[in-house]
């Protein structure tokens, strides 16, 4: 291993549950090549993201800050301009801080308004695109009314070149299947998921992703570098391209979680959440059966595909030199507690993997082992800035850096649980419960034992993980448990009073500020 971190490779896989790698215990789904990075690095066994969607997801990554400390509390909802991100950090330090795939992140209406600076100048550009230099930025979704509306996809124009015809052969091939007519069958509907995509896996987005990494890599030279792989699978669309439609049947899915006591008098948000028109489907066993081979095989794609991106850095020296951190940005509950896609807070939403191989010498006691201590997604800004050597900022920054739990050294002070919030104001959850929008909020704690969730406006919900570890029966209205739910609560208050809101002077400038120094002539209250 080398002695320095010099490079790192930040791989973000979107919807990948933390259960469905090898090296987390899946039973038939292999991933030799993440489970390689498992064994050289260190596996987090208790990660949790701050919110579980896409976007406030994502922008807690960015800026190391909880999501209704940032703002950018769901899709397409703009980080403020205000906002440092790992960009922000590392620019100044000579480091090439890119972007390819998904970032979910919408520019500030303020920089073309307020402040007049539009994304065809190279200041507009990395403001737009969260601190990151657009390498191959995709989010994933191209539908063909968007891409009317924003035509100029990379990846269209080179699936044209490639051969395949049309305005949108993202929607027309690569995310579609034909039909025993030879109709197209889009992929858009899940009943047409257990079909291969149209597309050759060699022209399919995971391929075509990596050959952009492989190009950054090599072009950068010995220039340092961020680079954020950022792949659209295995989220939706559940389209695979051929062998990898076809790798997995029922025989290798994990047992389903759910119980008819969860559907009996439950929580109104969850009950709310229960209903909408994406549960109904995955509480079905033929959509299941239709969407989990494409799932799996959309998992083992990538996995193979990161063979060649790490065999390219082992080609150019860069594994020596290189922390490489392969995670997700939430999970997928696939039919699980009667739920589909993510949003709340059950283990199948909100824990992720997270895997990180640290090259320095300082990590070898810890290479291929696992780590129980709570890790969140803010605290991976903190550990790169650590590891390049980069300055932090405590006044603005919320997590921590996990570069002690990485050379086997866990802190007295660390954390005792994980916190995770939503703003669900943007959900037909909301409208059914008639949930004002300043008001659709829910917070959750995880300790080692208990699960707690505050919901504004309603009862929490509280889970015994020793004796619940599925999260079955919620024990939030048992006046048997009211301690414990006094107790969690008051970890929840101290977790909202710790948010870094005084984000524009460092906290080593408040001492000299205040006013019995006399700074600069001031004298209050002499006689």
């Amino acid at each position: 291993m080398g002695a320095t971190v010099r490079n790192i490779l930040f791989i973000m896989m979107d919807q990948l549950r933390w259960d469905y790698l090898s090296c987390y215990g899946h039973p038939h789904l292999k991933t030799p090549n993440i489970d390689r990075l498992a064994s050289e690095g260190l596996r987090f066994d208790r990660a949790f993201v701050q919110s579980p969607v896409c976007g406030p997801s994502r922008a807690c990554f960015y800026t190391g800050r909880t999501a209704f400390s940032h703002g950018s509390t769901w899709n397409r909802v703009p980080l403020p301009l205000g906002e440092y991100t790992i960009g922000d950090y590392l620019r100044p330090h000579g480091v090439r801080c890119a972007v390819i795939g998904k970032t979910h992140m919408v520019s500030d209406p303020d920089l073309s308004g307020r402040f007049g600076l539009t994304p065809d100048t190279q200041i507009g550009v990395v403001m737009a695109e969260p601190g990151f230099e657009p390498y191959e930025r995709d989010d994933g979704i191209h539908t063909d009314a968007m891409v009317r509306d924003k035509p100029g996809l990379n990846y269209n124009r080179w699936l044209n070149a490639q051969g395949y015809a049309g305005e949108n052969p993202w929607q027309a091939y690569a995310n579609s299947a034909l039909g025993e007519d030879g109709e197209v069958l889009s992929g858009w509907s899940m009943r047409n998921c257990r079909l291969p995509a149209r597309v050759e896996e060699r022209h399919s987005e995971t391929a075509y992703m990596t050959d952009r990494a492989i190009d950054f890599i090599r072009e950068t030279g010995d220039r340092p570098w961020l680079l954020h792989v950022s792949y659209i699978k295995p989220h939706w669309p559940y389209m695979a391209p051929a062998p990898y439609h076809a790798m997995y049947g029922p025989q290798d899915f994990l047992p389903v979680i759910r119980s008819e006591e969860e559907r009996r008098n439950p929580h109104p948000v969850y009950g709310a959440f229960m209903q909408m028109d994406v549960s109904r489907s995955f509480s079905d066993d033929e959509v299941r059966a239709a969407v989990l081979p494409a799932y799996m095989g959309l998992i083992r794609q990538i996995d193979d595909h990161l063979g060649r991106l790490f065999a390219e850095l082992e080609a150019s020296g860069r594994m020596q030199d290189t922390m490489i951190v392969v995670t997700s940005d939430h999970g997928d509950y696939l039919g699980d507690h009667w739920m589909g896609e993510k949003e709340l807070f059950h283990d199948p939403s909100m824990r992720v993997p997270l895997i990180i191989r640290d090259p320095r010498a300082s990590a070898d006691a810890t290479r291929g082992t696992a780590c129980a201590s709570f890790a969140e997604a803010i605290d991976l800004l903190p550990t790169f800035l650590e590891a390049l050597g980069v300055p932090g900022a405590s006044h603005r920054i919320e997590g921590r850096s996990l570069g002690p739990l990485l050379a086997g050294a866990t802190p007295p002070d660390w954390r005792n649980h994980a916190f995770s919030e939503i703003d669900y104001s943007f959900y037909q959850a909301a409208e059914t419960l008639g949930a004002d929008v300043s008001a659709a909020r829910a917070y959750a704690i995880r300790t080692e034992r208990w699960k707690y969730v505050w919901f504004k406006g309603f009862r929490p919900q509280l889970f015994d993980l020793e004796n619940d570890p599925q999260e079955l029966r919620d024990l939030g209205a048992s006046a048997a448990h009211a301690a414990i739910l006094d107790e969690m609560q008051s970890i929840l208050l101290e977790r909202l009073t710790d948010r870094r809101n005084r984000t524009t002077l460092p906290d080593a400038a408040i001492p000299h500020m205040r006013p019995h120094r006399g700074t600069r002539g001031i004298r209050i209250g002499e006689w």
